[in-house]
Parts: structure tokens; sequence; C-alpha cells
């Protein structure tokens, strides 16, 4: 009897285990699933994957998340219909949601619902997007640019390629439906490069990327022909030279003051059979942590705007031409007899450094140091940091005695508050020339040297420009 009670309880139990199993499963979120890797933190996890932190550990059954290990599966919510491995990879400049999409062969539709977009436009540069692995090998052909007026026809002879297979490889309804201006992956061309630019510019870089507060910003175009090129980033032009390396290059700086957030940055130009282009995306500006200064009192004439504005619009017309030759080279100078190794090694010679938030005679806290105040006396020499021709030098109310030098490629510096000036208008000076003498002229509560670095009409941190070279 006891053994048929055992066999009867065996079989009750087996009936029922699986069952069980069943109804676990019905509650489990179906959807495509990322494998943790070593230093993933589910708040990081959730982050890259656009979902909520409890989104996750719902879908998952985590009650702790700390306790995550390398190698776990994770359910990724909210996308039920996609199934397979997701990764991740950062979205370069150049790249737009419908190359990304020919580039991995990934639907648009599953790219959107994959990364929560609204629009294509928020795929901005640095954007982390989210990619499902496939069997599919990612295209790294060459780009080819439909001309106005021309068929996707002719565009194959031009290339000796198949037009069905152009229109394939770029998610194409037919050889008809190429617009003018897109850019098209070329099957069987060897070249690479960003994906939404034409085939003629085989790199694009920013650096640094996301942009800077107070800082400068380099903007390369690796190319092997001869472009016709110009840009902006928001309301700021972008003037592009030839690199002397098969490319070229933009400086620009990103206002002190300048809001965080995305800033269109657009490309145009055209290719060297007349074919125009235009490019636009969004790049990142960050914020930077600048300290503030204790308040600061001054002759109230200074910050009048009655005298303040018709000088800044002076000081911003002297700076705004970008002349084609470029006259520095390397690392600038300390423009000062110090010493620039121990200076950067201690900080021990500047009294004010760049960005500082300021507050003159009780004001709000609306105003930000433009430049670097060098500590001197009154008689200590200045120096030119790098070669360069004066375009200014003569006296103003609030910047006092104040020398410009205009470098080249839209990069100027500006030295003020001197009590002797050394060079005058159209000088052409070098590296290390005296160029003035410090002093207490225009607003400030002592002898010193404000020193500035412009570029693109812009005041930067010149303490970048002392530890490495730009472009």
């Amino acid at each position: 009897m006891k053994k048929w009670v055992l066999v009867k309880l065996v079989i009750v139990v087996a009936l029922l285990w699986p069952a069980g199993l069943a109804s676990a499963q019905q509650t489990q979120v179906s959807g495509p699933v990322y494998i943790v890797q070593s230093g993933d933190s589910l708040w990081d996890i959730a982050q890259r994957f656009h979902v909520s932190l409890a989104d996750l550990q719902q879908a998952n059954g985590i009650t702790n998340p700390n306790q995550l290990s390398a190698g776990a599966q994770l359910v990724i919510p909210g996308l039920e219909g996609i199934q397979g491995v997701l990764v991740t990879t950062e979205v370069p400049f150049g790249e737009s949601l419908r190359s990304l999409s020919r580039r991995y062969q990934v639907p648009e539709a599953a790219l959107e619902k994959l990364n929560h977009l609204s629009s294509p436009s928020e795929i901005f540069a640095g954007y982390t997007l989210v990619l499902p692995e496939t069997d599919k090998p990612d295209l790294a052909g060459g780009r080819a640019v439909l001309s106005p007026g021309e068929s996707l026809l002719e565009l194959a002879v031009q290339k000796n390629a198949n037009p069905w297979n152009i229109a394939a490889t770029n998610n194409l309804s037919g050889t008809v439906s190429a617009m003018p201006g897109d850019a098209l992956f070329v099957p069987g061309d060897a070249a690479e490069g960003p994906g939404a630019l034409p085939g003629e510019i085989t790199a694009v870089q920013i650096d640094p990327l996301p942009l800077l507060q107070g800082k400068a910003f380099t903007l390369k175009l690796a190319t092997n022909v001869n472009l016709s090129l110009s840009g902006k980033l928001g309301a700021y032009p972008l003037h592009f030279f030839p690199d002397g390396s098969h490319g070229y290059v933009a400086l620009q700086g990103i206002h002190a003051l300048a809001e965080p957030g995305l800033y269109p940055l657009q490309l145009q130009g055209s290719l060297p059979g007349g074919t125009p282009f235009t490019y636009s995306q969004l790049v990142p500006v960050y914020q930077v942590d600048y300290p503030y200064d204790t308040p600061l009192t001054v002759d109230p004439s200074t910050i009048d705007p009655a005298v303040t504005q018709p000088e800044d619009q002076q000081w911003a017309a002297l700076t705004a031409t970008a002349t084609p030759e470029r006259m520095w080279q390397g690392v600038f100078r300390i423009p000062s007899p110090l010493d620039q190794k121990y200076c950067l090694e201690t900080n021990d010679c500047w009294s004010s450094r760049f960005g500082n938030r300021r507050s003159y005679n009780g004001s709000p806290y609306k105003y930000f140091h433009s430049g670097l105040d060098i500590v001197g006396t009154t008689g200590t020499e200045i120096y030119a940091p790098a070669a360069g021709i004066v375009v200014f030098a003569g006296p103003l109310t609030v910047r006092g005695n104040a020398t410009v030098i205009d470098h080249g490629w839209g990069v100027y510096t500006a030295y003020l508050h001197q009590s002797e000036f050394k060079v005058k208008v159209g000088d052409r000076v070098q590296a290390g020339q005296l160029i003035g003498l410090v002093g207490g002229t225009g607003r400030v509560e002592g002898p010193h040297l404000h020193w500035e670095v412009i570029v693109g009409g812009v005041q930067v941190d010149p303490l970048d420009w002392l530890k490495r070279a730009f472009p």
C-alpha cells in the first residue's frame, strides 16, 4: 500500500511539474537579449537601451540590481517582435538613420523601434545606437551622390555597377526611387568612410566630441580631391582650409556661456564634377563646471552697456576674418617671462583662469572671464606666443591698452591692460618676440596680463593652447 501511495505521488508531481514550468514561462517577457559585459551596471544598461531601470528589473525578475554577473543574459523590454542579441555602437559624425540602416543592413523601422526614436534627427553624433546582431555583413563600400537630373542607371554606368544591385543594397523600391543628393552605397567599391557623405570624403573627425563650453574644436575631413566646402555650427560659420595632407580642417570655439544641448552642424559643398552635397547632424555641447570668482568692484563706467556694447562690437569685428594663411606651428608659448613648464605643473602663475563666472559691483553672476590672467607687475615683458600679424594696438575703455594678433585660420590672440606697446598694426611678429609691457589700464583691480585666445570669433581657454598643438 505504501508503495502504491508513493507511486501515485510521483505521478501527480510529474504531471504537475510541466504545467508549473509552462505557467512560469508564460509570465516571462519576450524580446531581444543583451549579454552583460564586465563592468556593466544595471543602471548603465538601462541608459544604453533607453529603458527604465524598473522595467529592466521587472522583465528579468531582478530584486537586487547590484547582483549582476558578466555573461548573464538580460531581456530588454519594450522591443517585442525583435529577437536576437543586442549590441551598441557610438554613432560618429557623418552618419544618418538611413545610412546606418544601409551600413548594418537593418530596416529603418527596426532601428527606430530598437532606439525608441520619434524622429531620424535624434541620431546625433555620439548617440549610443542599439543594433541587433545579424549574419549580414556590414557595408563598408564606396559611396556616390546622385546629381540633380541624373538617373540611377547613369550612375551605375559610371561606376560599372548593376543598378538593381545598387537599389537593393540601399533598400530602394526600384531604380527610379533614388533621390538627388542621396549618398548611395555602391557594391564592389572598396572605399570606406562616413555613410551619409559622398565617397570622396573618406573620413571625418571632430575633436573633442562632445563639444565643451569654452573649448576650441577641430573638424577634419579626409579626401583625395579638391572640394568646395563650407559649414556652420549653430550661428557660427565654419571656415575650411586645406591641411596639406589630402584633407580640410576647420577650427571653431564654443562660447563659455553656451547652453548645453544639441546643435546642428551643417556641411555643404560641391564635388570636382560640380555635384552639390549638403549634410546636417546634431552634435552635443556639454557643460564645463567653471568656478565662481569673488565678487569684483570696478569703475561703474566699465560695465555700462553704453560703453561695453560698442567696444564688444569693435572687438568682434577685429577677429571676424579667417585669414587663409596659417602662421603658427605647434604648441603656443606662454606670453610671459615665466617658465611654461613650471606654470603648467603648479598653476601658480594665474590669478584668475578662463571661464570663471564673475560678478561686478554686486551684479548677478552673468559675466564670465574671457581670458587667462597671468601674474606680473607693471613693466613685465609680454611676448608673442606664436607667429602672426598685428591687427590692433590701441587704447580701449574696458580692455585698456590692448594688442590683437592674427595667426590665421580664424585664430587670434589678445593682450589687455598693457602699460606700453612694442608693436604696431601691420607688424609681422614671430614666436617669442616682445610685443608689449604689463600694466593696469582698463577694467582691472591691479596690474596683470589678461591673455585671450579667440577661435572663430569666440574666446576659448588659453591653457589648452599651451598644452597641445592645434589643429
